[in-house]
């Protein structure tokens, strides 16, 4: 599927007709700053709702669940996981602007599925240095749903854990699958 954001893949070019692709977004970030109006609205979702996801490209979470701009905070990373910097922005969140929920998206045929932690001693291999942090793959995308439910649900920072779901979201039928927590 091609859009007009994408690059040929498999070209290894970072370049469009008018320079790079950060070039391409300043210059519809201008554009859309021309027609901008302040929304008059602060920092805290008006549904009470953050949600984490995984960074896929596929994956519009705004259209895919009806949300509008100031409905929920988005926080996203490779895999949807929920690592140490999740739960500081989930604590964050919760804490400093007013959250009550927490809504956990997997998605199918995600990367994480075909990698391993080995890929963390090949980078050390390649630039000397072992990466701090863990790869989170993962081979049952609802395992992995459960355990980063379970993650949020017995975080000591978090004040709200009692709504907390996890979903599977299919790329190829658009539909969310919930996960039972147990």
């Amino acid at each position: 599927m091609t859009t007009s954001a994408s690059v040929p893949s498999g070209s290894g070019n970072t370049t469009v007709a008018h320079g790079t692709v950060t070039d391409r977004l300043v210059e519809a970030n201008e554009q859309y700053a021309a027609a901008f109006t302040d929304p008059g609205m602060d920092a805290r979702p008006v549904l009470h709702v953050a949600v984490v996801a995984c960074m896929d490209a596929r994956l519009d979470l705004h259209d895919a669940l009806g949300l509008s701009l100031g409905d929920c905070h988005t926080i996203r990373n490779a895999g949807g996981v929920v690592t140490d910097d999740v739960i500081r922005s989930l604590t964050i969140s919760q804490r400093a602007l007013g959250t009550r929920s927490v809504v956990l998206i997997h998605h199918t045929g995600c990367g994480l599925e075909s990698l391993t932690e080995e890929f963390r001693h090949e980078l050390e291999m390649e630039v000397g240095q072992r990466p701090a942090w863990a790869v989170e793959a993962f081979r049952d995308v609802d395992q992995d749903v459960r355990q980063s439910m379970q993650r949020v649900r017995t975080s000591p920072f978090l004040l709200h854990t009692d709504d907390v779901r996890g979903f599977v979201f299919d790329v190829k039928t658009g539909l969310l699958r919930e996960i039972d927590p147990a």
